[in-house]
């Protein structure tokens, strides 16, 4: 990173900035938590009481009970397995389970007309249900994102001056950089730059690290999207949708990408590739710093500061204030010196550009 990290005062900071910025709490409320198992408990007593008072498939007693139990676990094993399903995702298998639904209707008025025997069309009934119920949920949940139903559900809600603004997924990475903030503050970024709940959990943790360096990382990502988050002509939201298809943030800020139809802020190298592969537009900060570097043309001289000897012979090295370096010629014996130059050569490498130059003789 081309800036230093900057020390917290406390480390309780970092807790109170991270609050702050969640668009929900982190941790649940005490109350709301015990509320919600004392309903989950009357549910399965409800479950259980059903299954004797109605003795389903001639069942009695303990035996009705456990197949109502057996019910209510069933359905709140579902509960937790839809807990991390977006939103979005949920009401796309919605449609495409009611889709199906209509489609098993239609086949069975079909199969009801026909000359198979009771059963069979009993059968081939609920067969029909199951299969195209199952198959509207899983394709609707998958493909919710071409319906274009964030706008509608709210997870996007676009300003007045940036309604059809294309929305910017920030990535942990650029938010440690720290660099966002000024091109956010230059107003060189524009349009809903969204946070997503896995990253800020991954700055959190970042934050609360034990290695020193790491923990400072963190809460300079922290500060810096508490920073962004203050600046009147930007808006800046921290959204929910958390992707289940992977645990790697990397594949979550993608499908996520994908889904929202926005763009990925970030200086990481390995995620840009592999978006840019995908058809994600992104919006990499060290190719925006290489691109405003000034250019240099062969011939043109400078003044540069020769910090350390060169790998060949002779050679001296310097480096300029964006951090290009700077390789010159007969400048080993001038170390901790301002020198004059004249430069012979520019060369673009994927770190960036390298440029050689000789001693000026003429100063």
């Amino acid at each position: 990173m081309s800036r230093a990290t900057p020390e917290l005062s406390k480390p309780d900071d970092v807790s109170r900035t991270a609050t702050k910025l969640a668009s929900v709490p982190r941790v649940a409320n005490p109350a709301s938590s015990r509320n919600v198992w004392i309903f989950r408990l009357l549910f399965l007593i409800f479950a259980c009481a059903a299954g004797v008072s109605l003795a389903p498939f001639g069942l009695h007693g303990w035996s009705a009970a456990v197949l109502g139990a057996i019910v209510a676990f069933a359905v709140l094993i579902a509960e937790v397995l839809l807990r991390a399903a977006s939103t979005v995702s949920l009401v796309g298998g919605a449609i495409g389970a009611l889709s199906g639904s209509l489609l098993a209707l239609l086949i069975s008025l079909i199969i009801f007309r026909t000359s198979l025997s009771e059963a069979a069309r009993s059968f081939c009934s609920v067969a029909a249900l199951l299969a195209f119920g199952y198959l509207g949920v899983i394709i609707g949940s998958r493909r919710a994102h071409l319906l274009r139903l964030e706008p509608l559900l709210g997870v996007v809600r676009p300003g007045a001056s940036s309604s059809r603004a294309e929305s910017k997924l920030l990535d942990t990475s650029v938010l440690i950089d720290g660099r966002i903030a000024d091109i956010c503050e230059a107003h060189f970024l524009d349009g809903p730059l969204l946070v997503p709940q896995f990253v800020l959990h991954e700055l959190q943790m970042i934050a609360d690290s034990a290695d020193s360096l790491r923990r400072q990382r963190g809460r300079r990502g922290l500060d810096v999207l508490d920073g962004i988050r203050k600046m009147p002509h930007l808006e800046v939201r921290i959204i929910d949708d958390n992707p289940g298809s992977s645990s790697e943030v990397d594949r979550k800020l993608i499908d996520l990408a994908q889904r929202l139809h926005a763009k990925i802020v970030t200086n990481d190298f390995n995620l840009n590739k592999v978006a840019s592969v995908q058809g994600i537009s992104v919006l990499n900060i060290n190719l925006l710093a290489n691109a405003l570097r000034p250019a240099v043309l062969p011939g043109e001289g400078m003044r540069v500061f020769i910090l350390r000897e060169g790998k060949e012979a002779n050679q001296g090295v310097a480096y300029l204030e964006d951090g290009t370096m700077v390789v010159v010629d007969g400048a080993r014996r001038l170390i901790n010196k301002t020198v004059d130059i004249l430069v012979t050569s520019v060369h673009q490498t994927p770190a960036g550009k390298m440029i050689f130059g000789r001693l000026d003789e003429r100063k």
